[in-house]
């Protein structure tokens, strides 16, 4: 759970910078991006989210790019949690 938590917001992080967003906004949208993950089981819902946000304001970004990216997060989350514990 705390990987996938993280790798949501590090998706979040990333998909904010896609979407032009800085700050306190992509720090926001980080958040709704790791809220996301409750509604359904798996990360389909993470990533219609991000699908529906990138094709609302014209992010040219394909599934087969946002998957890979999500699988590369949880990576960096997975080794983010060894190295603090």
């Amino acid at each position: 759970f705390k990987a996938a938590a993280r790798r949501n917001k590090l998706l979040g992080q990333w998909a904010a910078e896609k979407l032009g967003l800085a700050g306190d906004e992509a720090a926001e949208y980080a958040k709704s991006v790791v809220m996301a993950d409750f509604q359904e089981a798996g990360d389909d819902d993470v990533i219609r989210k991000i699908r529906a946000d990138f094709d609302a304001k014209s992010v040219d970004q394909s599934d087969h790019q946002i998957r890979p990216t999500n699988d590369e997060q949880m990576a960096t989350a997975v080794e983010q949690i060894k190295a603090a514990g």
